[in-house]
C-alpha cells in the first residue's frame, strides 16, 4: 500500500511538470525551478496579443513607454477584471503589467480598444475582431541574471480555418505542417520544434519588481 501510494506520488509530480512544461522546450543556462518556468510563462501570456490586432502579437521595443500604443493598451484591456473601469484603474492596471518605469499615460478621450463615454465619464472595454489563427509561443530558453530573466520564446500561428485540421504556420503565414483538430497540443509543438529554423524567436528581457515581473524591453 505505502508503495502504491509512493507511485501515485510520483505521478502526480510528473504530470504536474507535464501540464506546466506544457508551453515550453527550455534549455536553462541557470538552476530556474518549474515554479519559476510558470511565474514566467503566465507573465508573458499576459502581454502576447494578436497580429491582426495590434499588428505584432508582442512588438519589439526598447523602452516600455516607448512599445507600441495599440499593443499598450490592449494588453491593458485584456487583463482588465471587468468592462466599465474608471481612467483611475486603467493606470493602475497599466503599472501591474509594465511596472514602476511606466510612464504612459490612457487618452483621455479613449482610444479605439477603451472607449470613452461622456456622459457617463467611465470607460469601456471594446470587443476586436479576430480571425481563425491563433497567435502563439513557447519559450525555448531561459537566462536568469541579476534583475530577472532573459526569455527566448518561439512565435507560431495555429490556423483553425479547415474544418478537420490545424494548420501550423510560421508568422510569414507559410504552412509548415498539419495536424488533426483532436491532437494535442504538444504534437502542434513538435512540428515547430522540427521546423525551428522557420520560425520567428524574440528575446524578452523580464525584470523581477517586487516579486511581480514586468518587461523591460523586446527584441528579435
Amino acid at each position: 500500500m505505502k508503495k502504491m501510494f509512493i507511485a501515485i506520488v510520483v505521478l502526480a509530480i510528473i504530470f504536474v511538470g507535464m501540464i506546466i512544461y506544457k508551453n515550453t522546450m527550455v534549455g536553462t543556462k541557470n538552476n530556474i525551478s518549474i515554479e519559476e518556468v510558470q511565474k514566467i510563462e503566465e507573465y508573458i501570456e499576459k502581454i502576447y496579443m494578436w497580429k491582426e490586432v495590434t499588428g505584432e502579437a508582442l512588438p519589439d521595443f526598447e523602452d516600455i513607454n516607448n512599445a507600441n500604443d495599440l499593443w499598450t493598451w490592449e494588453a491593458v484591456k485584456q487583463n482588465l477584471e471587468k468592462y466599465t473601469i474608471t481612467y483611475d484603474e486603467i493606470q493602475q492596471k497599466a503599472k501591474e503589467i509594465f511596472g514602476n518605469n511606466f510612464t504612459k499615460q490612457f487618452p483621455i478621450g479613449g482610444n479605439e480598444t477603451i472607449i470613452y463615454n461622456s456622459e457617463t465619464g467611465e470607460y469601456y472595454a471594446t470587443g476586436m475582431g479576430l480571425d481563425e489563427e491563433e497567435d502563439t509561443f513557447f519559450i525555448k530558453n531561459i537566462e536568469k541574471n541579476k534583475e530577472g530573466y532573459v526569455v527566448e520564446i518561439v512565435e507560431y500561428l495555429e490556423d483553425y480555418s479547415e474544418e478537420n485540421s490545424v494548420i501550423i504556420r510560421n508568422l510569414q503565414e507559410e504552412e509548415i505542417g498539419r495536424v488533426s483538430i483532436s491532437d494535442s497540443e504538444t504534437k502542434m509543438q513538435e512540428i515547430v520544434k522540427n521546423n525551428i529554423e522557420r520560425f520567428s524567436k524574440k528575446k524578452v528581457y523580464l525584470k523581477t519588481e517586487e516579486n511581480n515581473l514586468v518587461v523591460q524591453n523586446v527584441e528579435k
